[in-house]
């Protein structure tokens, strides 16, 4: 899409050495050239004329383009074909090196000869006769020269005119909104990257022009680093004022700090000299039936807070789904499908704008402190995303350029996961495995930066008033027995259920809401749910307290201080330095059993129909929250076992001395990984992120087996994690790379139009502005192929149906003379012969080089070239003929078939 200093077809012929070719000017196929020479020139006399004329019968004159730039193109007799370019060196020496003259441009300074050896430097003395090697684009040609080696801007006048590096300016800057895209459509990435390399290569160039564009380069190639950093501090600190946020609400539903009405239960407590209080509270926290009765305890204050419990967790909600419905419908849900389709080239408008940004930051405070059974780590994810989309637009680099712009985007959300569970690595694998589309190596290391920033600004504010940055940390002192793998491998089958269940209802209530009435109310649903949750929430403690905590108190290692009935064994702490011993369990152990179970089902089915409302909700924690009660029973259940047969061989003589030799806390953590690995289909990032959350490197061979036994389980139950399900579920035009494509179609199967149906095309240099008009209104392609002509249909190039529509807008607006019946031209040349309106040149938006295949291509290419080239369209030929088109929409609609599922749920533009 760049304009280039020497255009065209064929690029420039100097008459002293041209005439040697075989293929030069006075061919009867090649046309007259008229340059001129200049100050830049080593010639002799700087304003001398160099011309070759030819008339020769029954073969049209060329003239310049109004940029001034030559274009030679063989005839229709000549021997070569007519689109295919031949550029020459100064010499006349043909690119491809076939036909070099002998004895051209010796040495530079001797009169005409002189003035053709440009290629070489002015003062030398050296060789003129060395080839330049050319650099094929797609939207023209450039061409790499060594320091000494310039490109002359040859115009019509008579002259050189000097140095010019016309080439290399950005076209979006001649029509504006060239290069991007529109609302749910999906980017071109071989084009964007292409663009990005045209604006590097020009960059370097003038680097050496002056001080001032050596700064440039400087400021250009920092410029991603700097964008990451910016999007690791501003996510680092969103992050810790939700965290504060969210601790605070989540306690007003249970009391206040009259002292200070800012600070949470456990802040408000700081002050207190007691050594020892109930359950978080102290003389400080007034709960709210000790401010209405004065008591803590009976029927009247049992009911009090109970109703204040409800009421609050009633108006977080409200709040939540108004702001989400009125200001950013956008800010419902986790966000991670979305990402994950954006990320892979599609465009969704304002999904990543500021008012999400805003109302998913406040959104999930209001969400997660209502006590829904929700996380806030998925929407951390979308929340990075939305900062990184909006500092990319302070560096035009990423601001104007989609692909370059998802780098940026795959660093973001890898700081969101750092931010969300203080786990740095973790992120980086998580947008690696689970997010990203496409993660060059600098993005990795970016993403790692970026990662480490976000995390080392969130420990600076320290959210949650420890020594630590991670949300679960834990110290287990015993070493797991060798046969413990067997039930962490069980915890690991069991994850895989859960999962499976929770992911095959939730698909099916959201389809239903989705396709029913339900979907339009969405805040009277929030509301039902909500009051549903809080009401059945209240009577048991380990549904009413927060779910980070509950998740806490399951890792966690039963000690002296810990009072909960969780740790109720018969256990005497006489001598504070010998090692807990291995011990009976009491009957709050028992009780506690239960109630987690009972809170296991309760979470199981609140969060099948709170995932997909329309408030921002995550997955991570709700599921950590579900394994982590499976793997404490199961814990505990192995523990007694312990107790009670401690000599028994799957022990191996580990529990005889009568030491704890079982941590339950272990197994929470485990079965916590398993259905977390189940729904979201994760194995590396997830094993990381969770020992990074919870401090427990010994533990990675457990977490392994877990995560591997729920993956298989999961696969081989149902093929979609939660996220990829959502996508398919929302129609989303997303072309999983880690799926496979096992059918023997070919492309000619595939490709629009069908046999005897007619193809939209347009003509090179034979069309006008009326009929392209109408073939814009009559079709609505999202591009078109552009051919040599109507009965000799060889590609030229392709033209997008945006790109067209607004270079012909802006024709009628600047350019004075078009008119209806004006020309279009897509070729450098025109007739000098035009009797009618001025021609409208609009070469400098085709893509030169579209991605082709024929016609026998087997899919699997297609998709495989389609996944990891990123590609809109691919054209089919056949012996150089086009036939038709592939577009993404097209093989996602094929893979649907191929899959015995609907076509028309994909959301296809």
């Amino acid at each position: 899409m760049e304009k280039f200093p020497l255009k065209g077809t064929s690029n420039l012929s100097i008459s002293s050495a041209a005439t040697n070719h075989p293929l030069s000017a006075d061919h009867t196929s090649y046309q007259s050239v008229a340059s001129k020479t200049g100050k830049g020139s080593s010639s002799s006399s700087g304003s001398e004329r160099i011309t070759t004329s030819l008339t020769t019968p029954g073969v049209p004159v060329y003239e310049a383009d109004e940029d001034g730039m030559i274009d030679i193109t063989p005839g229709n007799g000549g021997l070569t074909n007519p689109n295919y370019p031949y550029s020459y060196a100064a010499n006349g020496s043909r690119q491809d090196g076939v036909g070099a003259p002998s004895g051209s441009g010796n040495n530079g300074g001797a009169g005409h000869g002189g003035a053709a050896a440009a290629a070489t430097s002015a003062g030398n003395g050296g060789d003129g006769g060395g080839l330049s090697s050319p650099t094929h684009t797609r939207f023209g040609r450039d061409f790499h020269h060594s320091d000494h080696e310039d490109t002359l801007t040859v115009s019509f006048s008579g002259k050189i005119e000097g140095i010019s590096f016309a080439g290399m300016t950005d076209t979006s800057d001649d029509i504006p909104g060239i290069g991007q895209y529109d609302d749910f459509h999906t980017i071109d990435w071989q084009r964007d990257i292409a663009r990005d390399r045209m604006r590097h290569r020009y960059i370097v160039k003038k680097r050496q022009d002056s001080f001032w564009d050596l700064l440039k380069g400087a400021h250009d190639a920092w410029s991603g680093w700097v964008c990451v950093l910016l999007v690791g501090l501003f996510t680092g600190c969103v992050a810790g004022v939700i965290d504060i946020g969210a601790s605070w609400m989540t306690d007003l539903k249970f009391g206040i700090c009259p002292q200070a009405f800012w600070l949470n239960r456990e802040q408000c407590c700081w002050s207190s000299n007691e050594t020892s209080f109930d359950s978080g509270n102290c003389s400080q926290w007034y709960a709210w039936s000790e401010i209405f009765t004065s008591s803590r305890e009976g029927f009247g204050a049992y009911v009090i807070s109970y109703f204040f419990y409800i009421m609050w967790a009633m108006l977080f909600a409200l709040l939540a789904a108004s702001l989400v419905r009125m200001f950013a419908p956008y800010a419902c849900g986790s966000g991670i499908p979305e990402i994950k389709t954006i990320l892979s080239g599609f465009i969704i408008r304002s999904y990543l704008g500021k008012w999400t940004l805003i109302i998913k930051s406040v959104g999930i405070m209001l969400s997660v402190s209502a006590g829904l059974s929700l996380g806030k780590e998925g929407p951390m994810v979308h929340i990075a995303s939305c900062i990184g989309n909006i500092l990319s637009y302070l560096f035009p680099k990423y601001g104007r350029n989609e692909a370059k712009k998802r780098e940026i985007l795959s660093a973001a959300a890898a700081a969101g996961v750092s931010v969300a569970f203080g786990a740095p690595i973790g992120g980086v694998l998580f947008s690696l495995e689970e997010v990203s589309y496409y993660f060059p190596l600098k993005t990795l290391w970016r993403s790692f930066f970026c990662a480490l920033i976000a995390a080392f600004i969130l420990r600076s504010i320290n959210p949650f008033g420890n020594e630590h940055s991670v949300l679960f940390y834990v110290e287990y002192n015993k070493p797991w027995i060798f046969f413990e793998l067997v039930p962490f491998i069980g915890l690991g089958i069991i994850g895989g259920f859960i999962a499976t269940f929770f992911i095959k209802a939730n698909l099916w209530w959201c389809r239903f809401r989705k396709y029913s009435k339900l979907g339009q109310y969405p805040v009277t649903e929030v509301l039902i749910v909500t009051f549903i949750t809080a009401v059945i929430a209240y009577p048991n403690p380990y549904t009413r307290m927060n779910t980070s905590e509950l998740i806490y108190l399951l890792f966690s290692q039963c000690g002296i201080s810990n009072q909960d009935p969780l740790c109720d064994y018969n256990r005497n702490f006489t001598d504070v330095n010998s090692a807990i011993e291995i011990a009976a369990a009491g009957p709050g152990v028992h009780k506690a059993v239960w109630l987690l179970i009972l809170a296991l089902a309760m979470k199981l089915v609140m969060t099948i129909f709170t995932f997909g409302m329309k408030v921002p909700c995550g997955l991570f924690i709700p599921s950590l929250a579900l394994g982590a009660i499976t793997g404490r029973v199961v814990g505990i259940g192995m523990e007694q076992l312990a107790y009670h047969y401690p000599k028994i061989w799957i022990f191996s003589g580990e529990c005889s001395t009568g030491d704890d030799c079982i941590t339950p806390g272990l197994y929470a953590m485990v079965g916590a990984a398993a259905v977390l690995g189940g729904v979201t289909r994760m194995t590396v990032s997830l094993v990381v992120i969770m020992f990074e959350l919870t401090g427990g490197v010994r533990y990675i061979v457990p977490l392994m087996a877990a995560a591997m036994a729920s993956k298989w389980v999961g696969d081989a139950l149902g093929r979609q994690g939660i996220y990829d399900a959502h996508i398919a579920l929302n129609g989303y035009p997303f072309l999983d790379s880690k799926d496979e494509f096992q059918h023997t179609t070919l492309a000619a199967d595939v490709m629009q139009p069908k046999r005897n149906e007619t193809l939209a095309v347009i003509t090179q240099d034979s069309m006008t502005v009326d009929d392209i008009e109408t073939l814009l209104k009559e079709t609505e392609h999202n591009g078109y192929p552009v051919v040599v002509s109507k009965e000799n249909q060889y590609l030229v190039g392709f033209v997008l149906r945006r790109d067209l529509n607004l270079a012909l807008a802006n024709a009628r607006r600047i350019i004075d003379g078009i008119t209806g019946q004006s020309l279009v031209i897509f070729t450098s040349a025109q007739p000098v012969q035009n009797l009618g309106p001025s021609p409208l040149k609009l070469k400098k938006i085709l893509d030169m080089a579209p991605i082709t295949v024929t016609d026998q291509t087997p899919m699997e290419t297609v998709v495989d070239m389609f996944r990891k080239l990123g590609l809109r369209q691919t054209l089919v030929t056949h012996n150089g003929r086009l036939l038709g088109v592939i577009t993404k929409k097209d093989v996602l609609r094929h893979v649907k078939q191929m899959d015995n599922e609907d076509p028309n749920t994909v959301l296809f533009n």
